[in-house]
């Protein structure tokens, strides 16, 4: 389904109607999608499914998963998610996960952004540099 510019925009009209201090409010997103399919405008179904879109693009810059070899000490987790808090802001949401594979060293992903301080990485790169 093509999106017209009309629909594109409406549908981000509605996300920044249902994000509060830069955090987005679900209860606000779900009043949005209620009022949308009482109101049905014209091009509903599309302003419907971008502004899903977008939704699920901020959940995902929203979400870091970070992968490390051991279980990490409670300070050192403690320290990565200030550290994380500062470069995206507040409402980041957290998960601490292993990964053996990695043998040392973390991985962090947030959104799209990754980032591989890892020895399995480095040990790719090396592999590749051969």
């Amino acid at each position: 389904m093509k999106l017209s510019k009309q629909s594109r925009r409406e549908a981000k009209q509605l996300f920044r109607s249902s994000v509060v201090n830069g955090l987005l409010d679900e209860d606000r997103a779900r009043q949005v999608v209620k009022r949308v399919l009482e109101s049905k405008p014209r091009g509903y179904l599309a302003i419907l499914a971008h502004f899903e879109r977008l939704l699920k693009l901020d959940i995902a810059r929203r979400t870091a998963r970070v992968e490390s070899a051991v279980p990490l000490p409670a300070d050192l987790q403690a320290s990565v998610q200030t550290g994380l808090a500062k470069l995206y802001g507040p409402g980041l949401n957290l998960s601490f996960s292993q990964n053996p594979a990695l043998i040392g060293g973390l991985r962090i992903k947030v959104g799209s952004d990754v980032y591989d301080g890892s020895v399995q990485a480095r040990l790719a790169a090396l592999q590749e540099s051969f």
